[in-house]
């Protein structure tokens, strides 16, 4: 309490009741609780918003399963121990690798993984076994070559099964894999193939034509073009160095090029806007489901596709070489440089057929084997040879 003198007024001061104070309090407390409410439904409502449904990832670590398993399988059949005596790792027993001046990735013998599927041109050509363009993308030459493809693999396709879903990136690595398979056996026509590697180029191709497309519902279009860009300049780069399919990779990226513009295009944000519209509202203009370029995009890749395939097929089937009608084409597969030398070299050996059994002799080092092994299988005579003359 003070007094004023000089009005003769008593001037108190009086602290409000402890309820009243309160009171007060928690009225504030409420209304700051309201507000975080509103705050956390709001942020509810816009992560419930998702006009594209989110799938779970099934698919692909199917595939990395599937082909893991087919890897142990192959090396089972191999059996390195029964019939090399310099196996690698033979503490493994019969999943023991082939030598390594045989198959530096640890892995089976090239006749394992032909028996099993593998891409052989004069297979597909003389014998009619199209098949092997679908079974060669399920078999691996060895360890380092299974992680390398399956770590690729789980890093790029989970996410696009999560956005599309397992039916179209399915088909998508089923045909880019085809592909690749088509333009690998049109260029190398010898030895054989095998490798998941055109599948996955066409996830980084399909990625990219998704991105184009799509390009109106995303943020940061350019930063994520140019990274995208980077990555598949790199991996195409990996293909100049000897010993690596890159015609594969091309074959693999330009289809899933393609058939990203055929399977991943999105409908426009618009279109999804006038659907949650409330009823009687009558918006100024109704959205289309896809932009104009959307659908011609969609029938050019679809018909360059088929174009392509069908073509690839009669070439690939009449036993045409094109590296005949190319001559620079070969430096799309392995570019020489002071490192290393793009040049394969040829090697001849002497064969003669004793019954069931041909005999062999490396005419560069003379040295001699013998084969449970026919004049019809020229493309086995041709490999055995090459591992007589290492």
């Amino acid at each position: 309490m003070a007094r004023d003198r000089r009005e003769g007024l008593e001037i108190k001061v009086v602290n409000p009741p402890a309820a009243a104070a309160m009171g007060s309090n928690n009225n504030n407390a409420s209304a700051e609780t309201s507000r975080t409410q509103r705050r956390q439904q709001l942020r509810a409502s816009f992560a419930e918003f998702r006009p594209f449904k989110l799938w779970f990832p099934w698919l692909v670590p199917a595939i990395v399963v599937a082909n893991i398993a087919l890897f142990a399988i192959s090396m089972f059949i191999n059996n390195c121990p029964k019939n090399s005596p310099n196996c690698s790792a033979r503490f493994l027993g019969r999943f023991a690798f082939q030598p390594m001046k045989e198959n530096p990735l640890l892995g089976p013998s090239s006749l394992t993984l032909e028996k099993m599927g593998a891409l052989d041109v004069s297979m597909v050509v003389h014998k009619h076994q199209v098949w092997r363009l679908f079974t060669c993308i399920w078999l691996h030459a060895g360890v380092f070559h299974v992680l390398a493809n399956m770590l690729s693999l789980i890093f790029i396709g989970i996410r696009l099964e999560q956005e599309f879903g397992f039916v179209r990136i399915g088909l998508l690595y089923m045909i880019s894999g085809f592909g690749g398979s088509l333009l690998s056996s049109l260029y190398n026509r010898a030895g054989i193939s095998v490798g998941a590697s055109g599948a996955l180029f066409g996830l980084l191709g399909a990625m990219l034509s998704e991105l184009l497309t799509n390009w109106t519902i995303y943020a940061n279009k350019f930063a994520a073009l140019l990274t995208l860009i980077f990555i598949i300049a790199i991996n195409l780069a990996v293909g100049i160095l000897p010993h690596v399919d890159n015609f594969a990779h091309l074959g693999g990226f330009t289809s899933g090029f393609l058939l990203g513009f055929v399977f991943l295009i999105r409908p426009q944000y618009g279109y999804f806007n006038q659907r949650n519209n409330p009823r009687g509202y009558a918006p100024p203009s109704a959205k289309s489901k896809h932009k104009p370029y959307q659908y011609v995009l969609w029938i050019t890749s679809l018909i360059l596709l088929i174009a392509g395939y069908t073509v690839g097929l009669i070439v690939l089937l009449q036993g045409t070489d094109l590296n005949k009608y190319c001559s620079w084409c070969h430096y799309l597969s392995c570019i020489p440089t002071s490192l290393w030398s793009c040049k394969s070299q040829n090697v001849y050996c002497e064969s003669s057929q004793i019954g069931q059994q041909m005999n062999l002799t490396c005419i560069a080092n003379g040295r001699t084997e013998m084969y449970n092994l026919s004049y019809d299988n020229q493309s086995r005579i041709q490999q055995l040879c090459s591992q007589l003359c290492r």
